[in-house]
């Protein structure tokens, strides 16, 4: 009976803790064995999710589905490179750029923060969430305290606390608890370094309590842990998880700051589809053990653009698909699940008397576009920039290019055929003699050569168009530049004298290309349509007759397609849609004629 009343009144204090928003500021300090907020024991039933995955139109109603579900706290990633994209300059401002919007937003809707700025993230983000403009500098070292890497992150600090200061529970905000770095126990041990991180945040007014965020082993919790700051747990699913963290530091609570309701996908294999019965099950011991916890993610929405990452486990490179649907209670397009159904029911069932959770919100509406056939437009060969001279090929960011293709064009002198091999290859490449299409190497696959075959022509033109997929966001292989990121070697002999062009497709380049056909035979087309919508609604663009590629859509880059899936519809929300004449541009590296694509009102 005891159990049941002390139960009843820690979900009261939830409920209570979500009511308090209209009563001023608020207190939110650590014990030894729990979170307290205005000093009262408090769980947190945390639901992830990502701003800059989200279109910002979304961000209350994803928010409030997460609500819905018996959440009462928002946990989020901010992706350091979304907000700083060249070296000085900041953007917190535009669209869903706009971090402080996001929490006030959280607020609005009676729901606490957990903000997880980084500087590092994971996230099956772009490198982890670090700016690319880092692996400008050749010798550079990432989350430690080398000094190139951390006068970026002094200024990224300053910047995002400036932020968020206003913002803090301290300051009658939400936001009750900051991580500091993330899962630093699987990557390094330079407690210094975690300790400075800490000592910047202080310095610039962040006065709330932090955590850290680590698997739940032994080794693990010692290098990525911080005195004072709370324990994750990632995840923290039995007893023997939380006996390691207490064993760790028994003076700060634990939690589980990632429990897993889903799984990531990366192409060419199948899509994860976690059951719902494992996570259940979690969160049943969490709850009935009265332990906070964070669900990652609740809803874990898109990869626009280029910001797809990559992981480098057993398999070698394995680049992240463009959906980050992730098997979550809500799905990419903000619909609930069966899973989000589960837990919503398993939630509410520990909440008093009398209560219930607020009702689903409505789903978006979405819409269906009848087939059109997108035709050749142009090609990549007749809008090429003027090209830098390099004795030898190096990588995107020696060039200052973060994104998108380069190509690499050369004459071969002596050996002119043969057996051609790239070192190192990051990621993709279509190979060309003499403007013929010879084959196509793939990093994923582990291929760096082809066979050259003899041609007649005296001076034989090689080009090397290379796209960078996603840098790699997790573990040891972080430093991960794009493009050729050693040499050229044909038949043992290294290729010299090249002509390097920059090819990062950001939306200007595309909207200002003009119709051309000077190459309608080479690979690298650009194909384009319009389409006409009497109503805007969320839908899914099917790539299925296309090879590999990129989508924009009124000059929104919907992210990546590839015919080895298992993604093969990309999402286009409906504020990036509108009534009457619509436009699409697709490049595609391997397609040559045209093709139907068509909107679906759920994805592939």
């Amino acid at each position: 009976m005891k159990k049941v009343i002390l139960g009843s009144m820690l979900a009261l204090s939830c409920w209570m803790g979500q009511a308090a928003y209209a009563q001023g500021k608020h207190t939110f300090a650590l014990s030894k064995t729990e979170f307290l907020l205005d000093g009262k024991p408090f769980q947190m039933i945390s639901g992830e999710m990502h701003p800059a995955r989200i279109p910002h139109e979304y961000w209350r109603h994803r928010i409030k589905m997460a609500k819905a579900m018996g959440c009462n706290t928002i946990a989020a990633y901010v992706f350091w490179n979304y907000h700083e994209t060249t070296k000085g300059q900041f953007d917190f401002s535009t669209g869903n750029h706009n971090i402080a919007e996001f929490i006030k937003i959280a607020q609005e809707e009676g729901m606490w923060v957990l903000l997880r700025p980084g500087p590092y993230v994971c996230a099956e983000w772009e490198f982890g969430g670090l700016p690319p403009y880092l692996l400008q500098t050749p010798d550079i070292k990432v989350r430690c305290l080398d000094p190139h890497y951390m006068e970026a992150v002094e200024r990224y600090v300053q910047h995002l606390a400036a932020e968020v200061k206003p913002l803090l529970v301290t300051n009658g905000g939400p936001v009750v608890m900051m991580q500091i770095e993330n899962e630093y126990g699987s990557y390094g041990n330079d407690k210094q370094y975690l300790y400075t991180l800490k000592d910047l945040w202080v310095k610039n007014g962040i006065n709330i309590p932090f955590y850290t965020a680590d698997g739940a082993t032994a080794y693990m919790l010692e290098a990525g842990g911080v005195p004072g700051a709370a324990i994750g747990l990632d995840s923290g699913g039995s007893e023997e998880d939380f006996a390691a963290a207490k064993k760790q530091n028994p003076d700060v609570p634990a939690f589980s700051s990632e429990s897993y309701p889903g799984w990531l996908t990366h192409w060419g294999e199948p899509w994860q589809r976690p059951g719902i019965d494992g996570i259940s099950k979690e969160v049943k011991f969490l709850m009935d053990t009265k332990r906070s916890f964070n669900l990652y993610v609740v809803h874990g929405g898109t990869n626009f653009g280029y910001t797809a990452g990559a992981n480098s486990g057993g398999k070698g490179y394995e680049p992240d698909v463009t959906s980050y649907d992730y098997d979550a209670p809500i799905n990419e397009q903000g619909n609930a699940t069966p899973k989000y159904q589960a837990l919503r029911q398993l939630i509410g069932s520990y909440l008093p008397k009398g209560k219930q959770l607020p009702p689903v919100p409505a789903p978006v509406p979405t819409i269906s576009i009848p087939g059109f056939t997108l035709k050749p437009f142009t090609s990549v060969w007749d809008h090429l920039p003027a090209p830098v001279r390099s004795p030898q090929p190096k990588p995107f960011e020696a060039y200052g290019q973060d994104y998108g293709f380069m190509l690499y064009k050369t004459t071969l002198i002596g050996h002119k055929s043969g057996k051609l091999v790239i070192r190192d290859l990051h990621d993709y490449a279509t190979v060309f003699l003499n403007g013929q299409f010879i084959g196509s190497l793939d990093r994923r696959l582990g291929e760096q050569s082809i066979n050259l075959p003899k041609t007649d022509v005296k001076d034989p033109v090689l080009e090397i168009l290379v796209e960078g997929m996603g840098r790699i966001n997790f573990a040891e292989a972080l430093i991960d530049r794009k493009g050729i990121t050693d040499r050229v070697v044909l038949n043992g002999m290294t290729l010299m004298n090249w002509d390097v062009y920059s090819l990062p497709m950001q939306e200007k380049f595309v909207q200002s290309l003009t119709l051309s056909s000077g190459h309608p035979a080479k690979k690298g087309q650009f194909f384009k349509a319009s389409f006409q919508l009497s109503n805007t609604g969320d839908t899914y663009i099917d790539m299925s007759a296309f090879k590999k590629g990129i989508v924009w859509v009124n000059g929104h880059n919907l992210g990546r397609y590839w015919e080895i899936g298992p993604q093969r519809s990309l999402y286009c929300p409906a504020p990036w849609l509108k009534k009457g004449e619509n436009e699409i541009i697709v490049f595609d590296l391997l397609q040559e004629n045209a093709a139907d694509v068509k909107g679906l009102s759920s994805g592939l």
